[in-house]
């Protein structure tokens, strides 16, 4: 009886303590979670690899439109996906020296139609050599995934043969560099009756920066450990981009998220407090809306290149905190809010 009237105080307490947190940008802690204070450390743990300290007159950074694109009309697609070399600020005062698909990190997000064909071309105009590998094509390696040097093109072609969420990526040796450089996106391919229309779709891509010197590319090494320490984890490049810029969504208004987990090490395991997935389509797998036995979910977890289609209806009015739920990343930038409304 006792456990039964104590346990709902630790909960509100574990719960204020994360939302406020992850919400404000700051550390959680033991306390907060409902702890004994005694258990608590005296001092934070010294960072894993050095984190440059921030620049004063970085640019800021360039909001990454969070709404899913449309479906291409059509059944052909010639889609131009230039390589750019570009400075990036990925958290405010932090500048990478980025390699992109399209000039932003993640690239442009592709969206067709099963059976769709879609030509990519990619002209270099970037200081290396680079290469693209999408995942929702079956090609051999050596046929098109193959390394296009600066200034050179490549048209990169295949039919969308199945649907869900996809990944594409450079696969030039490092590709592990490639990736956490920048190289990424996602490829949207409808299923064959289409999605059923929703109120808000949006589109999530989380990755992670590994940071080396102000405006240069990822510290390799410190991408490399075998235990993954990220300076930050981030949705669609940018840390904390969503709580500082909330998106709109209607409250028990249907919305859609269309996610990617392109690492290029740390799974996901992706969660909005205060709501609940009732339709999940996780690689093919799916958890449907209404299914007979009253199934929902309440955290999608994907570990790097894998997607899945989350819709859900917010009930009430209010703020709703998206997460990857292991919450030492939360602190990182992985954090947004979706801002629930009454639309008229």
């Amino acid at each position: 009886m006792m456990l039964s009237i104590r346990r709902p105080r630790l909960l509100a307490v574990a719960v204020a303590g994360v939302l406020a947190a992850a919400v404000a940008g700051g550390p959680l802690s033991l306390v907060a979670l409902g702890a004994d204070p005694s258990m608590a450390p005296m001092a934070p743990a010294a960072p894993v690899g050095a984190l440059p300290a921030p620049d004063p007159n970085a640019p800021p950074y360039t909001l990454f439109d969070p709404m899913a694109p449309a479906v291409l009309e059509g059944t052909e697609h010639d889609i131009d996906l230039p390589i750019v070399d570009r400075q990036m600020t990925v958290a405010p005062g932090y500048v990478v020296s980025t390699w992109t698909f399209g000039g932003s990190v993640p690239g442009p997000t592709i969206r067709v139609h099963l059976g769709d064909t879609v030509r990519v071309h990619l002209t270099n105009h970037g200081s290396m050599s680079h290469s693209i590998d999408f995942h929702a094509s079956q090609t051999a390696m050596d046929h098109q995934m193959v390394d296009f040097a600066p200034g050179e093109t490549l048209t990169y072609e295949f039919t969308a043969d199945y649907a869900g969420v996809w990944m594409y990526h450079c696969g030039t040796q490092p590709t592990l560099l490639h990736i956490a450089n920048g190289m990424y996106g996602m490829l949207i391919v409808e299923p064959r009756s289409g999605f059923e229309p929703v109120d808000t779709e949006l589109a999530f891509v989380q990755s992670e920066w590994y940071l080396g010197a102000q405006g240069q590319p990822i510290d390799f090494a410190k991408a490399s450990a075998g235990a993954p320490a990220p300076d930050f984890v981030v949705f669609n490049g940018v840390a904390n981009q969503y709580k500082e810029n909330p998106i709109s969504i209607p409250t028990k208004g249907r919305v859609r998220v269309f996610l990617l987990d392109a690492g290029p090490s740390i799974d996901s395991s992706y969660h909005i407090v205060g709501t609940i997935f009732d339709t999940v389509i996780k690689e093919g797998i799916e958890l449907a809306r209404d299914n007979p036995e009253g199934w929902g979910s309440q955290a999608v977890d994907l570990s790097p290149a894998q997607g899945a289609i989350i819709e859900f209806s917010p009930q009430e009015d209010g703020m709703y905190a998206m997460v990857t739920h292991a919450f030492n990343f939360v602190g990182r930038g992985a954090v947004g809010i979706l801002q629930a409304s009454s639309m008229e």
